[in-house]
């Protein structure tokens, strides 16, 4: 059975009888999916005990819609991750979280301002704030994070290193779907149409010759583009089908 914890100071006095054992930890927005529970199988694997957080951070979205229209599946969330065996769930109160009323933030000066930043002003100021709240509240040993947000993964890699914080972060393959699709919470919310056209997306950001070729080819199939470019090694992309934004890299 998972412990869910909703009160802060309930998990802080709780945290401390955990002493002496590993504590892997997987922070999410709920409305989980295959991947996530990816992420759940490898901490439980490499730690003594498992702590999901299930929080939809108001501050990263730069969208009131986006934030208003995510999908929320609590119920059905708690019982993917009992399924799982997690130890404990965190699901903070955003008046708990945000008692400052996030007049504290965490912001990066370089990489967050290209690709999702460019096109999300302050995004990234509120994934890095919530995530240090988080890894300040788990102390966890190691916490896990998929690839397909490639470009947050290096933020919160290089903001854990900047301030020193103790807990490994540890970079986990994208999960797709049969057609190539990266998993994310978003995708349902694809209109059966776009779900279909969905998958060209990984295809033409994979094949083309140049992120350019991919512009074009990704416009011409009725796609917005927001950037297709390569930086850190890799092709990145995001484009927009209907109200529905979607990520990936290759």
């Amino acid at each position: 059975m998972t412990r869910v914890f909703q009160s802060i100071p309930e998990w802080m006095d709780f945290k401390s009888s955990l002493l002496g054992k590993t504590l892997g930890f997987v922070p999410t927005m709920g409305a989980l999916h295959d991947g996530h529970l990816s992420l759940m199988q490898r901490s439980q694997q490499e730690n003594d005990f498992t702590a999901v957080s299930i929080f939809v951070n108001p501050t990263q979205f730069n969208d009131p819609s986006d934030l208003t229209h995510y999908p929320r599946t609590p119920r059905e969330d708690l019982a993917l991750i009992e399924s799982m065996g997690v130890s404990f769930l965190i699901s903070p109160e955003i008046t708990d979280l945000y008692a400052d009323q996030y007049r504290y933030q965490v912001s990066e000066k370089v990489e967050s301002q290209v690709l999702c930043g460019a096109h999300r002003p302050g995004h990234f100021d509120g994934v890095l704030t919530v995530v240090l709240k988080l890894l300040n509240l788990t102390q966890a040993t190691r916490a896990y994070f998929g690839e397909k947000d490639f470009q947050q993964l290096r933020l919160i890699q290089g903001m854990a290193e900047a301030f020193f914080i103790p807990t490994q972060i540890i970079p986990c393959p994208t999960l797709r779907e049969a057609d190539g699709l990266a998993m994310s919470s978003r995708n349902r919310r694809l209109t059966p149409e776009h779900r279909q056209k969905a998958a060209l997306f990984p295809k033409v950001l994979k094949n083309s010759a140049s992120p350019q070729e991919a512009i074009d080819e990704l416009k011409n199939q009725g796609f917005e583009v927001d950037y297709i470019e390569e930086r850190f090694g890799r092709r990145l992309g995001a484009v927009r089908l209907g109200a529905v934004r979607l990520i990936d890299n290759v």
